[in-house]
């Protein structure tokens, strides 16, 4: 199989969703929390340091200052900003509590798992650990001296993000390794931005070999390694690294759900996508750069004081937007513009893969329609004007509030590209890269008073027609939208 059929496949339609009607099985959800049994359990220090730098900062790339400590302590705030439980949301109708985290996920489903690794590390163990952030704990699964020849030079953290697919293809079929992807993109932007509020430089690998790492790692067989993440910088505190007797405690994953339901595709898509040898990191083949110019030139970006902390901990996906006469600014469409076309540090974000269109329809100063972000001239080129409200809901599998946000995006992705550029591997960079822009549009929403949503549903085909996109031009991969959320009262933050 190859990422072509693969999308393909999962590409919704009125037939396809009509084909996949089908009543979920609750009994056998999965448990959306990882445990290991039989291993050590080291404490992450409560109430850890809050970021106080403000958020839009931190997203425009300023690097905190403030020294954190400890080793514990660093872990702790590092972990309690990008991975912990934020908040808890109650279903009257069955009394039944969900866990929402600081990074988002479709369906509050979590596929994704924080395994990292520690060399001389100043107050903790050198060693191999799973983060529990049910409470908040870290799992270790192994001490000693770990060879990491994944990071890059000798990073004294090194984090190796996983998806468990199965958690997602629960709800959503075959077409959930999509979203796993999203997902990892995510956790991977939470996890950096909150690396860099400590002065911590991150940087991610995706080009390794898949079943090294599972080995490495001894990862059970439903989860599987999708991206390595390195820190280094001055802020960490560091010691002699460890020269002893590496000893592997292992311990037991725990089982997820009675039955695991085979979803062959992804399978093969995942086979597909995994690396088996490093010969080279790809052939860039550059986008070309558009000749036209944007109609309409962004203002100066609005500002927020709100800090990191406050903001990464208060994210939450909108379930619904506000309708009525209240708009976002131009200027804060600006902000939030200027923070997805930030630089993503990565072994495959050299080349972006992603472009913007947004369909604007609530936004001071510009009028209702369609419209191309042109990132390098941090311009607008308008696509088709009028009202997109019905238009773009329906694209989007009928979600209202696609057309109750002010504003809302298709990410279009350029994956023939990024196939030629690193064969079907880069299916995972386009999505991931998806996932990060989302990640830095969630944080700015949350920054300039809005909320936000993911979208990982739509009608594949018709967003592409409706935005008179050509097969070589693109495919969507995401939909986003920003707008005033409704307030629920079924959460509530977690301290």
């Amino acid at each position: 199989m190859t990422w072509r059929e693969y999308h393909e496949a999962t590409k919704h339609s009125v037939e396809s969703l009509k084909r996949m009607r089908q009543a979920l099985d609750w009994a056998n959800m999965p448990d959306p929390f990882r445990h290991y049994e039989g291993v050590p359990v080291l404490d992450l220090p409560a109430d850890p340091p809050v970021p106080e730098m403000p958020a839009l900062d931190v997203l425009r790339g300023t690097s905190g200052t403030e020294p954190v400590g400890d080793g514990p302590t660093l872990l702790s705030q590092l972990l309690f900003y990008s991975a912990a439980i934020s908040a808890s949301k109650r279903v009257p109708s069955t009394g039944y509590n969900y866990a929402l985290r600081v990074n988002p996920s479709s369906g509050n489903l979590h596929p994704t798992e924080f395994h990292f690794l520690t060399r001389g590390l100043k107050g903790w163990p050198d060693g191999l650990y799973h983060y529990d952030p049910s409470r908040h704990m870290a799992e270790q699964r192994g001490r000693g001296h770990f060879e990491m020849k994944l990071a890059s030079g000798s990073a004294p953290i090194v984090f190796v993000l996983t998806s468990i697919v199965w958690r997602e293809a629960w709800k959503y079929g075959e077409r959930a390794y999509r979203y796993c992807l999203h997902d990892i993109g995510h956790a991977w932007q939470a996890l950096a931005l909150s690396a860099r509020t400590i002065g911590c430089h991150s940087s991610a690998l995706g080009h390794f070999l898949d079943d090294d790492v599972a080995r490495m790692f001894h990862l059970n067989r439903d989860e599987w390694p999708m991206l390595i993440v390195s820190l280094h910088g001055k802020s960490i505190p560091v010691r002699e690294a460890d020269t002893g007797e590496t000893v592997w405690f292992g311990g037991q994953a725990n089982q997820l759900s009675a039955e695991t339901v085979a979803h062959p595709l992804i399978d093969s898509i995942h086979f597909a996508t995994k690396q088996s040898s490093i010969e080279s990191n790809g052939t860039s083949f550059a986008e070309s750069t558009p000749t036209v110019s944007g109609e309409i030139k962004l203002p100066p970006p609005a500002s927020s004081t709100r800090s990191f902390g406050e903001v990464a901990r208060m994210r939450r996906s909108a379930l619904d937007f506000l309708v009525g006469e209240q708009s976002m600014s131009l200027a804060q469409l600006s902000a939030i513009l200027a923070i997805a076309a930030q630089p993503l540090s990565a072994d495959f974000a050299g080349t972006r893969f992603i472009r913007l269109f947004l369909y604007a329809h609530r936004v001071d100063g510009l009028q209702p329609g369609i419209y191309r972000f042109l990132s390098e001239r941090a311009e607008l080129e308008q696509i088709k004007s009028g009202d997109q409200r019905v238009a773009v809901a329906g694209l989007s599998l009928g979600q209202d509030l696609a057309g109750n946000a002010c504003v809302t995006f298709s990410m279009i992705g350029d994956l023939d590209r990024a196939a030629r550029t690193y064969g079907d591997r880069g299916y995972r960079y386009v999505h991931f890269e998806a996932g990060a822009i989302g990640q830095g549009l969630y944080l700015a929403a949350e920054a300039l008073g809005l909320g936000a949503t993911g979208i990982g549903a739509f009608y594949d085909d018709e967003v592409h027609c409706h935005l008179n996109l050509v097969p070589d031009q693109g495919q969507v991969v995401y939909h986003f939208a920003i707008g005033y959320p409704v307030p629920d009262p079924r959460v509530s933050a977690s301290k």
